[in-house]
This record gives C-alpha cells, sequence and structure tokens, in this order.
C-alpha cells in the first residue's frame, strides 16, 4: 500500500511540473523566447508523450521561430495515440499550412473542430494563430474563429490581441487598433496589445506615437523583449549610444542568438568604437566553426578598418566578405566601398569603375544614382576617357534638379575633348537655350563646329562667332573676352578669304583684331598680304577694263 501510495504521490508530483512547464513554455512563447520554450517543451512531451497541448506548443515555437525545420521530425516522433487528439489534429495541421499545403492543412484543423464543436476558445484561437502566422494563411478566416473564441472567453486579453493581429493581417489597421485597446480594456498591462499598437504606427512611420507605445509596453511589462529591440532598432539610425543601451536590454532579455553577436559588433562600429569593433569580430570569427555563415563580421570589420583609416587591411576584410557573401544579401553600400577602395589603389581604376557600375545599378534612390553618375564620370576623367566622361556626365545632368550650368558645360567639354562633336554641339546648344545671356555656350558651339568642319567648308561656325561677337565685343578689359575675339576675328577673316575670297570683309576683320590686340603680329602681317592682294586686283581689274 505504500508502495502504491508513494507511486501515486509521484505521478502527481510529475503531471503538476508538465502543468508548471506548460504555463512557463506559454510565457516564453508570449515573449517571443522560442528557444527556450522549445527546450522547456521537449521536456512536456519527453516526460508526458500524450499531453496533446504540448506538442502544439511545442509546433507553435518552432513555427514562430527562424528555424521551424526540426518541426516534421519532432511530430512523427509523437505516439500513435494523438492523432485523433484535437491539439494534436491543430499541431500537424499548422505544419502543413506552413509548408503551403492549405488543402491537408484545412483537413486536420476541421477535425479538430469538429471534436470540440467550435465550442473550445483554446482551439479556435490556435488554429486562427496558425492563420495569422503562415504567409499562406486566411486572415478572414483568422477573425471569423477568433470572433467565435472572444465570445466563449470574453474577458482575455490574449484573445482580442490576436483578433487584431489577423485584423492587421487583413490591412485593416483601424478595427486592429480597436481589438488592441479592448485587450487593454480587460488588462491594462497587457504588453504584447501595447506593443501591437506600436507595431501600427511603425507602419505609418509615425515615431512619436509608436515610441510612446512601446515605451508603455515596457512599463507595463519590463521583461517585454520585442519591445526592447524595436527601441534599439528606432536609435540604431539616429542615436547609436542610446541604441547600445536598448540593445543590451534585449540581450539580456531574450534566448541567446548569434545573430546578436553581430548586431552588438555592428553597434561598436556605429557608436566608433572601431578597434572594440575588430577585437570582437575577430573572436567570434575565430570561435565559430562555422565562420562562413557570418560574412558580415568581415563587412564590419571592413568599415571598422575604414574608421582607422587602414585602407589596406579594409580592401582585405571587403575581399573575404565579397568571397563568401551571397550576391542577393549584398547592397549597394558593399560596392562602393570596395569601389572607393579600389580608386585608392593606383592602376585598379578599372576594378573602381566596375564596382561603381554595380553600385549605381543597385541604387533604389535616384539622387543616390546621381551620385555615383559623377563619381563614374569623375574616374574616367582620371583615366582621360572622355567619351565615357561626357556619356556619365550626360546621365548626371538628365532630369537631376542639382545639377548646374558647370554640370552642363562639363558635359559638353568632354565630348569635345572626346572629339565627339556631334554631341558636344547639342550639349552646348542645349547650353545656349538655357542659359542664353552667357557667352560659353556660343564660343564652345563655335569652336565644335570650327573643328567639326575644319575646312569650312560649310561655314557651320560663323553663325556661332557672330553671336558671340556681338555679345563680348563692348566688354574689351576682360582678358577671356579680348582672347575670343581675338579667336572670332581670326576665324571670320580665314573664312572670307579662303572661303568667299571677300578679302575686303577679312581685312576689316583683322583690323579689329588689332583694335583688341594693337601688337598682334599675325594680323598686321595678313593685313599686310590682303592689302597687297586687293592692290593687285584692283590693279589688274582696271587694266583689263582699259584694254
Amino acid at each position: 500500500m505504500k508502495k502504491g501510495v508513494s507511486l501515486f504521490l509521484c505521478a502527481i508530483t510529475s503531471l503538476v511540473a508538465v502543468s508548471q512547464n506548460i504555463q512557463d513554455a506559454k510565457k516564453f512563447i508570449y515573449y517571443e523566447r522560442y528557444k527556450t520554450a522549445e527546450d522547456q517543451l521537449q521536456q512536456v512531451v519527453k516526460t508526458d508523450p500524450a499531453n496533446g497541448e504540448g506538442w502544439y506548443l511545442l509546433s507553435k515555437a518552432y513555427l514562430s521561430s527562424n528555424d521551424p525545420a526540426p518541426l516534421q521530425n519532432l511530430l512523427s516522433q509523437a505516439p500513435a495515440s494523438l492523432k485523433e487528439e484535437p491539439y494534436f489534429q491543430v499541431a500537424y495541421g499548422s505544419y502543413l499550412l506552413n509548408k503551403g499545403n492549405k488543402d491537408s492543412a484545412k483537413y486536420y484543423f476541421d477535425r479538430a473542430l469538429d471534436k470540440t464543436r467550435e465550442k473550445n476558445a483554446d482551439i479556435l484561437s490556435a488554429i486562427a494563430n496558425a492563420h495569422i502566422v503562415a504567409k499562406t494563411g486566411d486572415a478572414n478566416y483568422a477573425v471569423e474563429l477568433l470572433n467565435k473564441a472572444v465570445n466563449r472567453e470574453k474577458k482575455d486579453p490574449a484573445l482580442f490581441t490576436m483578433l487584431g493581429d489577423a485584423q492587421r493581417k487583413q490591412g485593416n489597421g483601424s478595427d486592429a487598433y480597436k481589438s488592441y485597446v479592448m485587450a487593454l480594456d480587460k488588462d491594462g498591462k497587457h504588453a504584447a496589445a501595447l506593443y501591437r499598437m506600436g507595431k501600427i504606427f511603425v507602419s505609418q512611420k509615425n515615431p512619436e506615437m509608436y515610441l510612446k507605445y512601446f515605451n508603455q509596453a515596457l512599463e507595463a511589462d519590463s521583461n517585454f523583449a520585442p519591445a526592447v529591440y524595436e527601441l534599439y532598432y528606432h536609435y540604431y539610425f539616429t542615436e547609436p549610444q542610446k541604441a547600445m543601451e536598448y540593445f543590451k536590454q534585449y540581450v539580456a532579455k531574450s534566448d541567446p542568438n548569434k545573430t546578436n553577436d553581430v548586431l552588438y559588433t555592428d553597434l561598436l562600429y556605429l557608436n566608433k568604437q572601431y578597434q572594440d569593433a575588430i577585437t570582437n569580430a575577430q573572436r567570434l570569427l575565430g570561435s565559430n566553426n562555422n565562420a562562413d555563415s557570418m560574412p558580415r563580421l568581415y563587412k564590419l570589420m571592413a568599415y571598422s578598418y575604414l574608421g582607422l583609416k587602414d585602407s589596406a587591411n579594409a580592401m582585405t576584410s571587403m575581399s573575404r566578405y565579397f568571397s563568401k557573401e551571397v550576391d542577393t544579401n549584398m547592397v549597394a553600400k558593399d560596392y562602393e566601398v570596395m569601389a572607393g577602395l579600389y580608386s585608392g589603389v593606383p592602376g585598379k581604376e578599372d576594378s573602381a569603375i566596375a564596382y561603381y557600375l554595380k553600385t549605381a545599378d543597385m541604387a533604389k534612390d535616384q539622387a543616390e544614382k546621381f551620385h555615383f553618375y559623377k563619381k563614374l564620370s569623375e574616374l574616367y576623367k582620371d583615366q582621360k576617357d572622355y567619351l565615357n566622361q561626357g556619356k556619365w556626365l550626360g546621365m548626371y545632368y538628365t532630369n537631376n534638379p542639382k545639377a548646374t550650368n558647370i554640370d552642363l558645360f562639363n558635359w559638353g567639354i568632354a565630348n569635345f575633348k572626346a572629339e565627339a562633336y556631334d554631341q558636344a554641339d547639342t550639349v552646348f546648344g542645349a547650353y545656349i537655350q538655357k542659359y542664353p545671356d552667357q557667352a560659353f555656350g556660343y564660343y564652345w558651339r563655335a569652336r565644335v563646329n570650327s573643328l567639326s568642319d575644319s575646312t569650312m567648308e560649310k561655314g557651320s561656325a560663323i553663325p556661332w562667332y557672330n553671336k558671340l561677337i556681338s555679345m563680348i565685343e563692348t566688354d574689351t578689359n576682360n582678358k577671356t573676352n579680348k582672347k575670343w575675339l581675338v579667336e572670332a576675328y581670326g576665324y571670320l577673316a580665314a573664312y572670307q578669304t579662303n572661303q568667299v575670297k571677300d578679302y575686303k570683309s577679312a581685312t576689316e576683320n583683322l583690323k579689329k583684331i588689332l583694335t583688341v590686340d594693337p601688337e598682334n603680329k599675325d594680323a598686321k602681317q595678313y593685313i599686310s598680304v590682303l592689302e597687297k592682294k586687293i592692290a593687285a586686283d584692283n590693279s589688274n581689274s582696271t587694266t583689263g577694263t582699259s584694254k
């Protein structure tokens, strides 16, 4: 009899322990400490294999985590007797829905609902949760089930919070907010509801409101790690020091995660603790058997080395990052950093250009793209590749609200140097149209046409030289104007001499040079030649008439 009593007491003690573990696991899931919940629940189903709720909660913990893969194998280990138990049917249906097998999941969910005659709020909410969590879940059906659940358990804040989650998945933020308010009516310190209200305002990009609710969630329950994480993430972009404070709180209140080690290194870098960031990254890489699974650490080391102005080690670390990270995880900034590093190495301009091309292609913001177009134009200029310089200056100028007349001018000059005269003529034509009161466009359009029409056969530079003269001939005190006037008068004289044989007009233009530059030897020489030519022609003409 004593032995029987002892066994009975052991059984009672075991059941009490299992019940306590179930409650603890629910709390850990609530705090999003899924790994701790998984460990706790594995002990539950090991101690009490017939515990359907334990199997369901185990599936919920795995499906809510970042690693649901082991769940299939775990569920296969459940006793055959559980297959008809509603909680286990929900667990298996949740797994199938997560895999995208909606019809098969529905079969198991419907069986669980039939067995409970749709009167068990826990089963109703469990199926609803599966539809909320799974990408292929039906939010409308989740709302329908949760409305039935809250009708049976009108005082449970968790049900109203879950209803709000389903409504958010519907895209119905207004009703979701009302549901969270109802949850708080049931329990004013229900941190999850306050946190979810904050998430609504995150989607609306309203920091004043979401910070308010995240802080209220922590006031309600200081252990609610999801709200701490949101505060860390907010300050990450604005106040790195404050972000570090919240991050340390988050780590203390959440499950260990190697991702947190990387985030900590990131924060060390943002707080300009460059050497600490490098040391921490090296420690993590050295202690991690699968270092290739943490390639971001190499990037953080590279950025930190750049902060220390150590470009050689930055290049080494960044090269390792590129060799280990998958392309789909890389961002425009990664390519920009590599481009910047290569641009500082003589002889590596081609590599810098290749990375800037990739950066420009990946950049999503148009203002960013313009920045990289300018960088590319500068690199090509350094290589004296004026044709490509002109191409990227054109990309930089076109539709860029911040582009200036200097950018337009440089675009034209690059094409001029590349001997792409048609394009240069178009660009300087645009300059004239946009800045008709500036002489630059007329002068350079004249220069471009003088070179493209090197024989002066078409006289295409003449209109632009004439326009230039009319604009600047009254301001001869300006050295640039003097130079341009000498060139313009000289070109007109050459055209009149060689193409139209108008020696008189040519002489007049050469004399105009002397009004600007009285000591111009070339002008004096050509005047003398042309005057003799005119005199000889007049003499021949007179002689011919007398005959």
